[in-house]
């Protein structure tokens, strides 16, 4: 965008389109690495989760299976409810620590994602300054002459949220 003309009385500018088009190529090449990456880490997240869920729901099962072989006498059966109790609620604070530390390992994933995929776009926009630069057409070139361009609003830059 550095090497498109401004047109007058408006924000709008003129690009390349060879060049325009030869940078969305470029894009489409490197984005998909960073997308499967990024669905990888989810779906590990997911797995993750997933597991602890069934850790826990064994462990209920196995609770509820002990409790119901215990029903054979009146001490055994009140014995075996506050050991389903202690067995249900163990279960359930594990899970919950499982599915958090779960949660952590896939947000420290994909903020560490974030940070590549920003470096990522620098490195792009970089080359996008530098083949701009490199392409910026010398200032004695006649304005009546019809070049192959396209027309590129400016961006609003989207608000980064914060970070816990």
């Amino acid at each position: 965008m550095a090497s498109g003309k401004k047109l007058p009385l408006t924000n709008n500018v003129v690009l390349d389109q060879a060049a325009v088009l030869e940078l969305i190529d470029q894009l489409r090449v490197s984005v998909p690495d960073e997308v499967r990456q990024a669905r990888r880490i989810t779906e590990e997240a997911v797995r993750i989760a997933e597991r602890a869920r069934e850790e826990g729901d064994s462990i209920v099962a196995r609770a509820q299976e002990q409790a119901a072989r215990m029903l054979e006498d009146r001490e055994l059966v009140r014995a075996a409810q506050q050991r389903a109790g202690e067995l249900l609620e163990g279960a359930q604070v594990e899970a919950r620590e499982v599915r958090r530390g779960a949660d952590e390992y896939a947000a420290g994933v994909l903020i560490r994602l974030e940070g590549e995929c920003i470096k990522a776009l620098t490195s792009i926009k970089r080359g996008i300054d530098m083949l701009d630069e490199r392409h910026r057409p010398p200032a004695s070139i006649d304005a009546t002459e019809p070049t192959s361009a396209i027309t590129v609003e400016p961006e609003e830059q989207a608000p980064t949220p914060a970070r816990r």
